[in-house]
């Protein structure tokens, strides 16, 4: 059955990811789809909800640097670039880095690099803080249905097949955050 948490029973939230569970939640635009990161039961219902090809990488949200910092390979990345990532973060900027050996295969799919976001959009931070780490993000819809950007949406598209959702705003962005590459700046999804 979907359960519905409010930004006050965070540690409920967190406890639901830590025991396998899959929850949508607000991010900067759209409501996303999240689990534990190196979970890979939770991390394939995920896919499954989505009716989405499991070659298709998804991006972590973090509320700090340190719950990223993990993922990435730092000998490929240049100090200025780190510079620079680090000074659009907190906020709706995603960056495709290098992975380090700490990315899990199934979080990549086929892709050389892991995406990472730290959020400044407080729902979505509060609950990465309240779980102590990255959570997995790929927007809240059916593969190529618009992305939900309500709780009742989110409903619509999984019904009791989704564990939870946490009720709180979207963020102020009209559409989801723009991923760039670390390495080159170039704009992957503007």
């Amino acid at each position: 059955m979907l359960q519905t948490f409010t930004l006050a029973e965070l540690d409920a939230t967190a406890a639901l990811l830590h025991a396998g569970g899959v929850i949508a939640y607000p991010t900067e635009a759209v409501f996303g789809l999240g689990c534990d990161p190196q979970d890979q039961a939770a991390f394939e219902k995920i896919f499954a909800l989505k009716q989405r090809p499991a070659t298709q990488g998804v991006l972590l949200i973090a509320a700090d640097f340190a719950q990223v910092e993990r993922y990435i390979d730092f000998a490929q990345v240049p100090d200025a670039v780190l510079a620079q990532v680090r000074s659009s973060w907190p906020g709706p900027n995603t960056w495709i880095f290098p992975r380090s050996a700490a990315v899990p295969a199934w979080v990549a799919g086929a892709h050389a690099g892991i995406a990472l976001r730290v959020t400044a959009h407080e729902p979505a931070a509060a609950l990465c803080r309240a779980f102590g780490g990255a959570l997995v993000s790929t927007s809240a819809n059916l593969h190529g249905e618009p992305s939900a950007k309500s709780v009742q949406t989110v409903r619509d598209y999984f019904g009791d097949t989704l564990d939870g959702v946490l009720d709180a705003p979207l963020g102020a962005q009209d559409r989801p955050t723009t991923i760039r590459d670390a390495l080159t700046s170039a704009i992957i999804r503007a």
